[in-house]
């Protein structure tokens, strides 16, 4: 089985897949009277398709544990897909490139407390994986008609270490 190793989030490694959402060296500025402040258009947003809308849920994850083997990625064709950590706990995002066989061989990396992502439509990506502990997210994709889900499974695993 071939291993995958973990690498840091950065907006610049993330790119090709997607926003990292965080304040960090945001777009900001103050809002109700200097009493907050906004970081501003941290993710693009994308629906497409019949009566598409996008739309926010909660969903709440148990962790799993590393090493991870990995058998299957996703990809929604129709909407891009947002996690937005409700803790400081770190989670694995996965990704693929597209190939002409399909999904490439897998990047893997690990949030840092207050990173998430926003993983662009139609990009292969692993399911959502909280480490370390129970977690919480919002999570901002699309609603409306239309299938919005393609699954592929290796035939090979890969390990995430």
């Amino acid at each position: 089985m071939k291993e995958i190793v973990i690498q840091p989030l950065t907006r610049e490694a993330f790119a090709p897949f997607g926003d990292v959402i965080e304040t960090e060296n945001a777009n900001n500025f103050p809002i109700n009277g200097g009493n907050a402040t906004r970081y501003h258009d941290l993710a693009k947003i994308d629906t497409t398709g019949e009566k598409a809308r996008p739309m926010i849920s909660l969903v709440r994850g148990v962790p799993y544990p590393l090493p991870l083997k990995l058998t299957m990625v996703e990809r929604h064709p129709l909407g891009s897909q947002a996690f937005i950590p409700l803790s400081d706990n770190p989670f694995l995002i996965v990704v693929s490139r597209e190939t002409d066989e399909g999904p490439s061989e897998p990047i893997a990396f690990k949030t840092t407390p207050g990173q998430g992502v926003n993983i662009a439509r139609n990009v292969w990506h692993g399911i959502l994986t909280p480490l370390d502990d129970v977690s919480d997210f919002a999570v901002v994709d699309r609603g409306g008609e239309g299938v919005n889900l393609e699954e592929h499974f290796f035939k090979e695993p890969f390990l995430i270490v």
